[in-house]
């Protein structure tokens, strides 16, 4: 049985401004209908006995990932909670010991959720390769066949002798990122692949591996599973414990120490979409070589990524340029530059901006809500609850609010009172009055809030009750 094991800790900073702290690429549909952590799960469907989806990400991304996982249909194991990002070895050791305990003897198929994959069939077909070689015990790594001397990967070197795409080939060495001249050799040699970062092994295998190379990773993640608590869907390791484990990926950790490495070939239309060129890559142009999302006018403009989601975005005259458009943030840069977002970004956290953290839309686990205004004293924003979802019981210290209900029913509790409101009507929250909203109806609920009083910040906020687990 094969254990796929879904990896999705990531940030994304070069995909900002969609890509965000608290709503990562892996989260977006960047490539088609489904975001990319669900085309990770869905592209697992033709593999032959296949056994539950686990997935590792961020605790502050949980009820996304938890929401999106269940919309695909796919069978959940563990949706595993990290308190911080360690790196992908010990995420991989968590999994690794919660497979042998309930599947001894399976495989586990550890998966990044934020690659595009353009070719399903020989990805499964690749899959089927690596799983005898697996199955005798080596620790298979998947090699993407290059086709440009590309710097930004690292590379895999393999036996010449063995290299063969009907069987899995011993690992000689992994490489570091090289310059472009370095690279060239690389992909006229015919013995180098790009590392993927997809593994396949048994977990049984990759503990023994942990247990010679990295023993103090190996106990600190044992200690965090015997002390980790369920939260609702969730398996919430221990955060003392788990911070306690060194962090490193399991290329660094296990991969270039084993003797046990092997190497099968992937063909498949990989990429890790790691900035916005590579959008632009793997998407069909048009006539000029553009790509164009959402409202969008040009003029004279060629081989241009230009992505609108708020309001219309127009061009003129430009060439190999990306354009990204949100409802507070535009990037426009030359698609030769795109991996310095990331110093954008970084400048962003420096002066605690919050276009580094989320958007004007933030998702909770009852629903959305946007900031449509908001002035010293005032903020307007615009609430969604999901059918049969409710806010927590809480209050405020600083701040009245206002609902007024547009559209469905809204159950509402104020201090002692319960009282139903349709659309058009409204109801005042004082300010230190325990409060509730709810949506008892099967359709979204949807109300205008303003607030007022002295502080507005989303930290102004004492629950009572949650049935979300929140504090």
């Amino acid at each position: 049985m094969i254990i796929p094991v879904i990896l999705s800790g990531g940030s994304g900073t070069r995909l900002w401004p969609l890509s965000r702290a608290l709503y990562p690429k892996q989260l977006l549909s960047l490539t088609g209908a489904h975001t990319m952590l669900q085309d990770t799960v869905l592209r697992l469907d033709s593999i032959k006995e296949r056994g539950p989806v686990y997935c590792i990400c961020n605790e502050s991304h949980r009820f996304l990932v938890a929401e999106q996982l269940h919309e695909t249909g796919a069978e959940l194991g563990e949706i595993i909670l990290e308190p911080s990002g360690r790196n992908t070895a010990p995420a991989a050791a968590i999994a690794a010991m919660l497979i042998t305990k309930k599947y001894p003897g399976a495989l586990m198929l550890v998966l990044p959720a934020d690659h595009v994959i353009l070719d399903p069939e020989a990805f499964t077909a690749a899959v089927a390769v690596g799983t005898s070689a697996a199955e005798r015990g080596d620790l298979v790594t998947f090699g993407i066949t290059p086709n440009a001397p590309e710097t930004g990967y690292g590379y895999i070197r393999v036996s010449r002798n063995s290299k063969s795409d009907k069987a899995a080939c011993p690992v000689i060495e992994f490489v570091e990122k090289p310059d472009r001249e370095t690279a060239e050799g690389y992909i006229s040699s015919g013995d180098y692949f790009w590392n993927s970062g997809i593994f396949l092994f048994k977990a049984e295998s990759y503990l023994l591996e942990l247990e010679a190379y990295a023993p103090a990773m190996l106990a600190a993640c044992r200690d965090a599973l015997e002390k980790a608590v369920a939260d609702l869907d969730f398996l919430r390791l221990d955060a003392a414990a788990f911070c306690a484990s060194p962090s490193n990926s399991i290329d660094y950790a296990v991969m270039e120490k084993t003797t046990k490495a092997s190497l099968v070939p992937l063909d498949a239309g990989w990429n890790d979409v790691g900035a916005w060129s590579a959008l632009w890559d793997v998407q069909e142009c048009d006539d000029a070589g553009n790509i164009k999302k959402g409202d969008v006018l040009v003029h004279e403009v060629k081989n241009c990524y230009i992505h609108a989601t708020s309001r219309l975005v127009t061009a003129v005259g430009l060439e190999g340029h990306i354009i990204v458009e949100t409802s507070d943030a535009v990037l426009v840069a030359s698609r030769e530059c795109v991996q310095d977002v990331k110093v954008l970004v970084e400048e962003l956290k420096k002066r605690e901006r919050d276009e580094a953290l989320t958007h004007r839309r933030v998702c909770r686990p009852w629903g959305t809500y946007e900031t449509v205004d908001e002035s010293e004293r005032f903020k307007v924003k615009r609430i969604t609850v999901n059918p049969g979802a409710a806010l927590s019981m809480q209050k405020h210290h600083h701040r009245a609010e206002h609902w007024v209900v547009v559209k469905g029913t809204a159950v509402v509790t104020v201090g002692e009172q319960i009282i139903t409101l349709c659309e058009d009507q409204s109801t005042y929250i004082p300010v230190g009055v325990f409060h509730r909203l709810e949506n008892h109806a099967d359709t979204s609920l949807e109300l205008i809030e303003v607030q007022s009083g002295s502080y507005l910040g989303e930290d102004d906020i004492v629950r009572v009750d949650d049935r979300y687990g929140r504090q």
